[in-house]
């Protein structure tokens, strides 16, 4: 989960000085979308911290429904703040007079993003078959009471499809 919040971080930093110094709107909402994926994933990280606290006065039956109120709002959070901001940069960037343009920036910025989801996604796999423990890969996610990390492994493994570089 660490791996992941320090990747989306670092790809979100390199879209937004490529944001700037490009002035393309897509880029800005990619980068955008990038720090919102990084406070989802820190807010995962929050509640599965606060889901193991042990039970209290206030808490008798513990604190393990937090990773689920924690994940409730990454969802919100994921269609609010990332759909959100990308319908006002897309609005914004069509009512403005620029033309649409290619940007060297655009390859570079691909190839860091392929970086750092890979070392994600090697570290989410390494989790997974320490998980896996000699079960089949469907039959350990369908059992895996991990749900923020097994979030960032399928993300991470989609993010990381040809059809991304495309979009």
């Amino acid at each position: 989960m660490i791996a992941a919040i320090a990747g989306n971080l670092a790809i979100a930093i390199a879209k937004f000085i490529a944001a700037g110094f490009s002035g393309s709107a897509a880029m800005l909402s990619e980068a955008i979308h990038s720090l919102v994926d990084t406070g989802n994933d820190a807010l995962m990280l929050y509640g599965l911290r606060r889901s193991t606290k042990p039970a209290d006065v206030d808490h008798p039956f513990g604190y393990g429904h937090e990773l689920y109120f924690w994940t409730l709002v990454v969802g919100i959070l994921i269609f609010g703040l990332g759909g959100g901001m990308s319908i006002i940069t897309g609005i914004l960037h069509v009512m403005s007079d620029t033309p649409g343009e290619a940007s060297a920036w655009t390859y570079p910025v691909l190839a860091i993003a392929a970086v750092f989801e890979s070392a994600s996604w090697w570290f989410g796999y390494r989790a997974f078959r320490s998980e896996q423990q000699g079960r089949g890969v469907v039959e350990t996610i369908r059992i895996s009471k991990d749900r923020c990390c097994s979030k960032t492994r399928r993300r991470s493994s989609a993010s990381r499809l040809p059809s991304r570089a495309f979009s």
